[in-house]
């Protein structure tokens, strides 16, 4: 397992999660709430695609550093988006 591939999904999934909340202010779990479930979203997501474009036997070079950042900041964001909504109608 590579910690430095791991470490830049989890920031990433952080920052995808706060600006899922900053733009979906209905979903929004907080800061904090935002950023743990970016996290966790970051870190699935990024496991995920490590699974499916695995071409290589690791390594980090720039098109996998722009892959996992995108890819771990989009899964991070979708599940602020997902925990928000499932919230909202849990309140109703």
């Amino acid at each position: 397992m590579d910690y430095a591939l791991l470490i830049l999904q989890l920031i990433s999934g952080a920052l995808g999660g706060n600006v899922a909340g900053a733009l979906l202010k209905n979903q929004s779990l907080g800061t904090f709430g935002n950023a743990i479930a970016g996290i966790v979203g970051g870190g699935i997501g990024g496991q995920l695609l490590e699974l499916a474009f695995r071409t290589t036997a690791g390594g980090l070079d720039q098109a996998s550093i722009i892959t996992q950042i995108l890819g771990c900041g989009f899964s991070g964001g979708l599940l602020v988006a997902i925990v928000g909504a499932a919230r909202n109608a849990m309140a109703k």
